[in-house]
């Protein structure tokens, strides 16, 4: 799954939910995902691949999560668990330090912001697909956090849009390692066509400059 060429102007690096309550010392999420992020070396990783897409003028779009507001989920019939969650944290609050980039992954002029996803796909409700098609984008890297959650589900949703999909092992994290382990090992397979270390696609970045 390794042996996969990028073309930079088809190529775009979907970097999912990289909030400080995620990825930040002080997150309300970091704790749950400290052990796992540490031991892959999530945090370097993110940032080799984001640095390398942007060396290489591979467009990177943001694919952030809802931001909480006051109010949110209080009168649905059907939030999900993890919606639930939010509700009682008020994970990535709007107008929050949690609810901020991270400090190494802040946007910068010529990324693409999308539109905020409720649950899990950054697909669903939002206008990710729109902008890619208008970017020109066939293969997508989605990385950022959670593995088994808005990875996966926005990978999934990517392939059956016809996009090219690529996971990255060591540029994604979960609660724990067997959390990580179904999403690369038992799920991702099912879906993704190149599964990755961040080092094979620095070297297929390489390769396509």
């Amino acid at each position: 799954m390794a042996d996969t060429s990028y073309e930079i102007s088809r190529t775009g690096v979907l970097l999912v939910d990289p909030y400080n309550d995620f990825l930040s010392e002080g997150g309300k999420i970091w704790p749950r995902l400290q052990e796992v992020a540490q031991r892959v070396g999530l945090l370097d990783h993110l940032r080799a691949v984001v640095t390398a897409a942007r060396d290489a003028a591979i467009q990177v779009f943001i694919v952030p999560h809802r931001q909480w507001r006051p109010g949110d989920y209080d009168d649905w019939s059907h939030p999900n668990p993890t919606q639930r969650g939010i509700q009682e944290r008020h994970s990535f609050a709007k107008g929050s330090w949690g609810g901020e980039w991270h400090p190494d992954l802040v946007s910068q002029d010529g990324d693409v912001v999308v539109k905020e996803h409720w649950a899990q796909s950054g697909f669903a409700n939002t206008d990710l697909d729109l902008l890619l098609r208008q970017h020109g984008i066939t293969h997508v890297i989605v990385i950022g956090v959670l593995a088994n959650t808005c990875i996966e589900s926005t990978g999934r949703y990517a392939m059956e849009l016809g996009y090219h999909v690529t996971l990255v092992r060591d540029a994604t994290a979960a609660f724990t390692a067997e959390m990580l382990y179904a999403a690369h090992e038992l799920n991702g397979p099912t879906y993704a066509h190149a599964i990755v270390t961040t080092a094979d696609l620095l070297a297929a970045i390489r390769s396509a400059r």
